[in-house]
């Protein structure tokens, strides 16, 4: 299988790429950490808000909708409408954006929304989440969507995610779901099932995946590099109080639980979302789950679904806020990974705020921004960097705005304005970013693993639909280096083999074609 490699120019200008030198570099070893900088931008308000049912929620999309090759940002509201926020930004200028939502986007009580291209026709769609029936949204270009009839419940929607099984021209779509408000017993031990839509001759068959324990992230990803996608699922033991635990559904032709038996260890915590990058370089993807407390970084041990807490040296518990002066637990939600310095080394955003008045929890609870120190620690720098806002933050995002290849910051506050930062870091390292696209099923690639070799270590990524909480980001992988001025890049598609090394220059953005 061939890689064609295209370089993108300032945005509308395409250029196609000489043939790339095949031989392996030696890389020189990464720069040394920079103190990670971001100033706030000015942006149209957006608040999310609502009572008790959109205590959770509060999820934000990021999608190039009108094609120009910058990030647009849709934002779930609770009770306000959600807001599309058209990027406006310069290449490597100032961040900006206009609101520019449109009708169909006047939906009441959203919780998320994530992006894909549910039909393949290379425009990235959306899926809403809601408190009742759920909304797809078929995308026809310049920002503007159409719904799409699909079998949804009036269900408590906090979760979603989506991948293509071997063999399927449709994405399986998973929904997770939060507390059954129709269970007079309720809200406590009244969790509701969970819905998988699995594509069949006829469109989509439901199955039930249950029991459910209150869902609030769910993602499928390929944690054990079989070709399998599995569904994990974090929940929120606050409502399920005492049978519940976490999960992770083998999809099989009838999906299952993994069992202690098979090395999965049963474990409780207050879920609230999911992300997996392999931050080691070991080959096998860490999982990270935000929570009430402690924030969880699990490494997977043994070779089975096994996975166990790193130390608390690791400096990844934060635990407690940093800033504030208040000495209660944190309340994790949206977890994000990305290299804000590009020293080649993975960092981690965490959103931070107390669910409304928990007494129990801090009130004055700053967001994370953990850099990756090159003993493998991390060290707080959130406050340092301009980022500790002390608002109740929830869905989040780490993406490159305006096209200067550092990751910008945005984020959607409860009960307060939505938050974007610019990264302005300065003495970064280089960094390369890969989009992949395909014809036919799958345009984006959903599934398939990226490799980045830089002739010391190897970054390996697995391309995703779900995670976080309540929302997610569809664009370019970005990837820093560090002292790196070119790579070997290796791309494996959803069910294929892996594609020849190639050698590429850094500081840009590949469009990568299978």
């Amino acid at each position: 299988m061939r890689l064609n490699l295209f370089r993108i120019l300032p945005w509308k200008h395409w250029k196609m790429r000489e043939t790339l030198c095949l031989a392996a570099l030696l890389i020189a070893p990464g720069v040394a950490a920079q103190t990670p900088a971001f100033q706030p931008v000015d942006v149209p308000p957006h608040v999310y808000d609502g009572g008790w049912e959109h205590f959770v929620g509060g999820g934000l999309a990021v999608l190039d909708c009108d094609g120009d090759m910058r990030p647009d940002l849709v934002a779930a509201g609770g009770s306000n409408p959600p807001i599309l926020l058209r990027n406006t930004s310069l290449q490597g200028g100032p961040v900006s954006f206009e609101d520019a939502t449109p009708e169909v986007l006047d939906i009441g009580a959203t919780t998320g929304a994530y992006p894909i291209d549910l039909d393949s026709d290379g425009l990235l769609d959306l899926v809403v989440l809601r408190v009742g029936p759920d909304a797809l949204l078929r995308s026809l270009g310049d920002c503007n969507f159409e719904p799409v009839p699909f079998d949804t419940d009036d269900t408590w929607s906090t979760a979603f995610s989506a991948t293509w099984e071997a063999g399927q021209s449709l994405p399986t779509l998973a929904f997770g779901h939060y507390v059954d408000r129709t269970d007079p017993d309720g809200p406590f031990e009244a969790c509701d099932v969970n819905h998988l839509h699995r594509p069949d001759p006829d469109g989509y068959a439901r199955f039930n995946l249950t029991p459910g324990h209150c869902a609030l992230s769910i993602l499928f990803t390929d944690w054990a590099r079989s070709g399998r996608a599995d569904l994990r699922v974090s929940n929120d033991r606050h409502y399920y109080v005492r049978d519940g635990q976490e999960q992770l559904w083998a999809m099989e032709d009838s999906p299952r639980l993994f069992t202690e038996n098979e090395g999965w260890a049963r474990h409780q915590l207050w879920g609230m979302g999911i992300a997996t990058r392999d931050l080691d370089r070991d080959g096998r993807d860490e999982v990270f789950l935000s929570s009430m407390g402690d924030q969880r970084l699990m490494r997977r041990t043994g070779e089975g679904p096994a996975f166990s807490d790193v130390p608390f040296a690791m400096g990844t518990a934060a635990q407690r806020p940093y800033t504030g002066g208040d000495g209660r637990p944190s309340t994790g939600w949206h977890i994000a990974f990305g290299d804000v310095t590009n020293d080649g080394r993975d960092d981690v955003f965490i959103a931070k705020g107390n669910v409304q008045q928990m007494p129990g929890n801090a009130m004055e609870d700053p967001n994370n921004l953990l850099i990756s120190q090159e003993d493998g620690t991390f060290t707080e720098a959130g406050d340092v960097a301009g980022v500790a806002s002390l608002h109740r933050g929830r869905g989040a995002a780490l993406v490159d705005l305006n096209g200067d290849g550092l990751l910008d910051l945005a984020v959607v506050n409860r009960r307060a304005p939505l938050e974007v930062w610019q990264n302005v870091s300065v003495g970064t390292g280089h960094w390369l970013a890969v989009d992949l696209r395909r014809k036919g099923v799958n345009t984006r690639g959903i599934g398939a693993w990226i490799e980045v070799d830089d002739g010391t270590t190897v970054q390996a990524r697995e391309v995703t639909v779900g995670g976080g909480h309540a929302g997610g980001v569809a664009g370019p992988q970005h990837f820093g280096l560090g002292a790196a001025e070119s790579v070997r890049l290796r791309v494996r598609w959803p069910h294929e083999d892996w594609s020849d090394w190639r050698s590429v220059r850094a500081d840009q953005v590949l469009v990568v074609n299978e």
